[in-house]
């Protein structure tokens, strides 16, 4: 047998061909669909790893949930199912109260912060995902989260009652303390939740209501400046660990320029949303004192919250960040 197979590596060399191991070929799942920048950089990655490695490991991508539901992702990924997945961190705040620091009200309220709280918790996330058997390999930020309603949002009691859509539990939170009544509905399914009335209002960020064409359901933005929330992409320490060194590299060289040009992409098309925004007719504005007072307290509120449930390590990660902000 080792006879053979010498022979047949000295014909292909001497054929001109290339022996190589069998490459990996990976599978990804994402809840956002292709009109996402997210997803567009998700796939960009891909392509730079398959480009970076000579077609050693390729990633395919299946977004819009048209794989894995958004809330099985994780799961799968560490159940081996699935090898790499992106979430929207803060969905997996049941888990750890660290994953959804990010969607706390005042934390951080511009993309520079957003960065230095991702640097200052990606320690603690890192580790609690490595006791899974997960590897996080970048995350991007969302624009800042707005609220989409179908009238001016001029006075704090038109929360009262009203349902709005809330894509993870902090968010839940957030809408409960404004006495509004939360609804956990994916991306894909706004414009049927819109529709069907399940639905009056919406939290999140320019890009998505772009994205989603929010002109169709609603009339107002009111840009909040709530939090900029992530998104986080993660592989299968398994699946890490079958690649040879120089494709690890690779991968992690491409997963770093990822979330540069994430980052970049988030602030252009925020830039660019806004403007789509209006140009289809939904009018863009600022929260007035009463509505700013409103959010102010519900945000308290929730952040009270938050630090009875953070353990030490949780609340020193948020003390760390606060120290770097403010030097």
């Amino acid at each position: 047998m080792r006879k053979t197979l010498t022979s047949t590596l000295l014909l292909a060399t001497a054929c001109g061909l290339t022996v190589t191991a069998h490459a990996a070929e990976w599978t990804m799942a994402t809840p956002y669909g292709d009109a996402s920048f997210h997803t567009q950089n998700t796939k960009q990655f891909a392509d730079d790893v398959a480009e970076a490695t000579d077609g050693e490991l390729t990633i395919t991508v299946h977004s819009g949930g048209s794989l894995v539901a958004h809330g099985e992702i994780k799961p799968s990924v560490r159940r081996g199912t699935i090898d790499a997945g992106e979430v929207f961190l803060s969905v997996l705040s049941n888990d750890d109260p660290i994953f959804e620091v990010d969607t706390l009200p005042g934390v951080a309220g511009s993309y520079d912060d957003a960065y230095a709280l991702w640097e200052a918790t990606k320690p603690m996330i890192t580790e609690l995902f490595a006791y899974e058997g997960l590897i996080p390999l970048y995350a991007v930020t969302w624009p800042a989260q707005g609220i989409y309603t179908s009238e001016p949002l001029t006075d704090p009691e038109q929360f009262e009652g009203l349902r709005v859509r809330a894509p993870n539990i902090n968010t839940q939170r957030f809408v409960d303390n404004l006495g509004g009544s939360p609804t956990e509905t994916e991306e894909s399914d706004i414009p049927t939740a819109f529709s069907t009335g399940r639905v009056d209002a919406m939290i999140t960020s320019s890009s998505t209501g772009n994205s989603m064409a929010a002109w169709d359901y609603v009339t107002d933005y009111t840009n909040a400046n709530l939090w900029l929330p992530k998104n986080i992409v993660f592989i299968s320490q398994r699946s890490f660990d079958a690649l040879d060194e120089a494709t690890q590299e690779a991968l992690m060289e491409a997963a770093a320029e990822a979330e540069k040009r994430g980052w970049e992409m988030s602030r252009e098309d925020n830039d660019a949303s806004l403007a789509a925004l209006q140009e289809n007719g939904i009018s863009v504005s600022e929260p007035n004192e009463a509505v700013s007072e409103a959010l102010q307290a519900a945000g308290d509120q929730l952040f009270e919250d938050w630090q009875s449930r953070a353990d030490d390590e949780a609340k020193q990660a948020l003390e760390n960040y606060r120290e770097q902000r403010d030097s």
